[in-house]
């Protein structure tokens, strides 16, 4: 019997990193959480896990990092895993996979939510699809799409939380929070703006609540964006703000009104239900796919 590889994964986010390691993307036997803090005591603390996880059980046949954004992906550029310009203070320029050099293992990087996408469209939600998009939204709103079993990327990766979205007419006096943009997506979607426009999570909103209706309505613009320009099979989403339950609905319905009939859903992607669902990996997605990522990346035994 052959011996069984060991792999890292991280999951880093805006909140907190996860970080695991294991044998499969299945599970994972080693797991910490590190708040997201100053850069370097941040990464200070994940190679201290992993500097553990070696001594008990050996060296690493790779690691994936699955990152925030903005992030440099582009394989051969000076700046490959250095995060970008970004509004979480302390972080531009930081390199995300330098300080992991020292296990001396080959190193997968993505973003979060193509490496969540790339766990949905295998393990999860996406099984026996295409083409898949995949969305997070919590702390910000970031999507990301897998089309034929590779996530998609290019000059850099899928911005999806900075599109322009119609104003709802009930949301006029509402200015956003994007340090960048304002009024984008995330300005206006993300978990801080549903706090900001009413002191509480979408979640602990009551149902009656018109903020279901309209968080779901620019998801749903969202969604219309998405199968406009990709074409996706399905339209997967996850993270902390779709923790409450009446959202999804709500996105269907803004998508259905904002396509108005134009692309063929109910015939050909088994309806709006079908079409656009919630992530069934929940919260594992992005740790999952970070273990396919240096699944993929270490060389075969």
């Amino acid at each position: 019997m052959s011996e069984r590889r060991l792999y890292g994964a991280i999951e880093a986010g805006g909140t907190k990193i996860v970080c695991a390691a294991g044998y499969d993307a299945q599970g994972a036997v080693y797991r910490a959480v590190i708040p997201t803090a100053a850069p370097q005591a941040t990464l200070e603390a994940v190679t201290t896990f992993f500097a553990g996880v070696e001594r008990e059980a050996g060296p690493f046949a790779g690691i994936g990092v699955a990152a925030f954004g903005p992030i440099d992906v582009v394989c051969g550029s000076p700046t490959w895993g250095s995060v970008l310009a970004t509004p979480k203070p302390g972080w531009s320029g930081v390199s995300l996979v330098e300080p992991l050099r020292r296990f001396n293992c080959p190193i997968a990087l993505d973003t979060d939510v193509n490496a969540a996408a790339l766990a949905e469209a295998r393990l999860g939600a996406g099984r026996g699809v295409r083409t898949l998009a995949y969305v997070t939204v919590g702390t910000g709103i970031g999507g990301g799409a897998v089309i034929e079993d590779r996530s998609v990327s290019g000059f850099l990766h899928p911005e999806m939380g900075h599109i322009r979205v119609r104003r709802d007419p009930r949301d006029e006096g509402f200015a956003g929070v994007c340090p960048f943009h304002g009024d984008c997506l995330e300005g206006l979607a993300s978990g801080p703006a549903v706090l900001a426009r009413w002191a509480s999570p979408m979640s602990a909103l009551p149902p009656e609540h018109p903020g279901h209706a309209l968080i779901g309505g620019y998801l749903g613009e969202l969604a219309a964006a998405i199968a406009l320009m990709l074409s996706s099979e399905r339209i997967v989403f996850g993270g902390g703000v779709m923790s409450d339950e009446c959202l999804i609905a709500h996105i269907r319905a803004g998508a259905r009104r904002t396509l108005a009939g134009y692309l063929p859903i109910d015939a050909r992607a088994g309806g709006f239900d079908r079409w656009i669902t919630r992530a069934e990996l929940g919260d594992r997605a992005g740790t999952a796919g970070a273990f396919l990522l240096a699944q993929e990346r270490a060389p075969r035994p």
